[in-house]
């Protein structure tokens, strides 16, 4: 899923994160066909096919969810996103990080309190945002 999208040896940056994210959105595509996934979310059909082009149109986490919880045997959309979310929690704890830090450290114009309601599901977050913030986090384990 999306916290375990990048190996661990792999290069942590927030470009490498949004790669991975987006490469397994367009795996999910090509799997189980636009209709299927138009049908399975609230995404727009000129959103699903970009993805399954390979372009990067501006997802939310919970958007990108939607698509992975359509694979068989995936959990739900709300669980994909608190399992992304709570690995970037817990690596904030092991890497002795707070959210302003992360704020100040990274360029995606949220403030340490945005930060901190992005992480806990209260602030929709976008998969470019969300990927600076675990490229941030990871770096730092």
């Amino acid at each position: 899923m999306l916290y375990d999208a990048v190996e661990a040896d792999d290069e942590a940056s927030p470009a490498a994160f949004r790669t991975a994210y987006f490469e397994e959105l367009a795996g999910v595509v090509a799997e189980l066909g636009v209709d299927t996934v138009v049908g399975g979310t609230g995404l727009d059909r000129a959103t699903v096919e970009a993805i399954g082009e390979g372009e990067r149109p501006e997802l939310t986490l919970e958007e990108a969810s939607e698509i992975l919880a359509l694979t068989e045997g995936a959990p739900d959309a709300e669980d994909i996103a608190w399992e992304a979310r709570d690995h970037v929690l817990m690596g904030m704890t092991t890497a002795v990080v707070d959210v302003d830090t992360v704020a100040r450290e990274t360029d995606i114009g949220l403030d340490g309190k945005e930060i901190q309601q992005a992480i806990e599901g209260r602030l929709p977050t976008t998969l470019k945002q969300f990927a600076a913030i675990q490229a941030y986090i990871d770096a730092r384990r």
